[in-house]
């Protein structure tokens, strides 16, 4: 009979689920990369299976080119590339596609043998599933979104690349906090406390800055106002108004900059008015305490950084430590949340 009871906890378990974070953060980073090469539209079709193979032939590179040479893109930026051009930007967006695939992969396959086994503690099955649901919607998320720069534009739409970009977080932050989970079992009833609510909003802030840089991403805004603290010499941007309220928000480059900024500005204010408080009361454990402090000390890093990409105009390897950063402090604070709600 005791080969039938489900452990309350599950070390192999824990482990699988930060494999499977940590190839997540991969993706992120590569994903980032494609986007700061303009490689996302070197593969104009999704085919999630045969899809995985990269051309074997020349006959199928030209092929693949030949498809590129048909959207927006190629014949209002690109005209003129060569094939080998191509290829640079083609194997971006295929490395993005192929970890993908990789990370569904390595979580499907583990969680049924899990499942089967019994291993998976009870109270986490339903998780487990909703991540494997929410990995598939992410793969055809991601090509909605390329969709989207095949026809009409010459890049993909920067709402549907702040949906892509966010939903990946959420699975980030879901993975390391269930394998947390997994790791000490269930929680004790946590004491009465604002910390909770607290910890749970800097987690929420942090979101809403990275949706906010992929907007910045999306509409190439780090590529205007390279000047810092003012913009261009002034505290507010001049185009700051775009088409509407929705183009303001969503596609106007002096606006989701400007906002990214005051975000920062936020959130930086609001770690370090918590680690100041968490070092001041009873109601934090010191691991609570010590991942605070490592969270804001991450957020710091991250506003440097911030700036400097900026101030640089986005370099290839400063956007991807940026975006990298911003997956680390949101772990730190993923991390910083679990903890307080075990008190």
């Amino acid at each position: 009979m005791t080969s039938f009871l489900r452990s309350d906890r599950s070390t192999p378990v824990a482990i699988w689920l930060a494999i499977v974070a940590a190839l997540v953060l991969a993706m992120v980073v590569v994903g980032g990369a494609t986007r700061l090469t303009d490689s996302g539209l070197s593969i104009t079709e999704w085919k999630p299976v045969t899809g995985a193979l990269p051309p074997m032939s020349d006959a199928h590179w030209n092929a693949e080119f030949a498809k590129y040479r048909e959207i927006p893109q190629y014949q209002q930026v690109n005209r003129g590339m060569s094939l080998d051009e191509f290829k640079t930007i083609y194997w971006w967006e295929w490395a993005h596609r192929f970890l993908g695939r990789l990370v569904g992969l390595v979580y499907a396959l583990p969680f049924v043998y899990f499942l089967a086994r019994r291993e998976i503690p009870k109270r986490l099955i339903l998780r487990c599933v909703g991540l494997l649901a929410l990995g598939g919607l992410q793969g055809a998320i991601g090509w909605w979104m390329v969709a989207s720069g095949l026809a009409d534009r010459v890049s993909v739409a920067p709402e549907r690349l702040m949906v892509h970009l966010g939903l990946a977080f959420i699975l980030f932050a879901t993975l390391i906090w269930t394998a947390l989970d997994a790791w000490r079992g269930e929680a004790r009833q946590p004491l009465p406390s604002p910390w909770s609510a607290l910890a749970l909003g800097l987690m929420g802030l942090i979101f809403i800055q990275i949706l906010l840089g992929a907007l910045v991403a999306g509409n190439d805004a780090g590529l205007v106002y390279n000047d810092w603290p003012l913009m261009n010499g002034t505290l507010f941007p001049r185009d700051y108004a775009g088409d509407g309220l929705w183009g303001t928000l969503a596609h106007s480059q002096g606006a989701v900059q400007l906002h990214h900024r005051l975000g920062g500005y936020v959130l930086t204010i609001a770690v370090i008015w918590m680690a100041i408080s968490a070092r001041r009361t009873n109601y934090v454990p010191p691991p609570a305490k010590r991942l605070i402090m490592a969270t804001t000390h991450a957020t710091l890093l991250q506003a440097l950084l911030g700036i400097a990409t900026l101030m640089l105009a986005v370099p290839l390897w400063l956007g991807m430590l940026h975006q990298l950063m911003a997956a680390v402090v949101l772990g730190l604070a993923t991390a910083f949340a679990w903890r307080i709600r075990r008190v």
